[in-house]
């Protein structure tokens, strides 16, 4: 009786531990696969927004913000607009901080500046901070009137009041001579 009690948790024994290393086998495996297929679509991704930009978007960058503001290429400039029908400048950046980074930003370039941000040089810009320009009147030319998404590559989206959200470069000379300031948000 004892041998049989014996024998039987003893084969009990084999066939879980058995069961239990094969299990983990195959979900180190199945997380292997998952891992290369979730990297190859971010490469995807990536390579897609690469062409779309006009340059590399690498694992580095944040994808994130790349696809968001890729998704308002082409809107047209509308003066207090938010929505896909018409975007203006400070309604675009708080879109997009809201949905990339999940913070609120003023509605208005000056007050971004003020109250959401601390001042950098354009030497010190990051990926996601904000630029701002005096794009338009004589009054108050350090107060900005203009503000746009720091991409890299001296590169930065922005809406424009002709072309609507696209993405430009600080070295031209219309934004180098309207430039004030860099931000990054507090």
């Amino acid at each position: 009786m004892k041998k049989d009690i014996f024998v039987a948790a003893f084969i009990l024994m084999s066939v879980v531990s058995c069961s239990s290393k094969r299990t983990y086998t195959d979900s180190r495996r199945y997380d292997k696969r998952e891992t290369s297929h979730n990297q190859q679509i971010e490469q995807q991704k990536r390579d897609k927004l690469s062409k779309m930009y006009g340059f590399r978007i690498t694992p580095d960058d944040n994808l994130r913000l790349y696809e968001a503001c890729s998704q308002w290429f082409g809107v047209k400039h509308k003066w207090g607009g938010n929505t896909k029908a018409g975007v203006d400048c400070s309604g675009l950046v708080k879109i997009i901080f809201k949905q990339v980074y999940n913070i609120d930003t003023e509605r208005n370039s000056a007050l971004i500046l003020r109250r959401n941000c601390v001042r950098i040089k354009r030497g010190d810009l990051h990926e996601g901070d904000l630029v701002f320009f005096h794009t338009f009147g004589n009054d108050a030319p350090d107060v900005p009137t203009h503000v746009g998404i720091y991409l890299k590559n001296r590169r930065f989206v922005h809406v424009s009041a002709t072309r609507g959200v696209t993405v430009s470069n600080l070295t031209s000379p219309y934004y180098k001579r309207t430039w004030i300031t860099g931000g990054r948000i507090k």
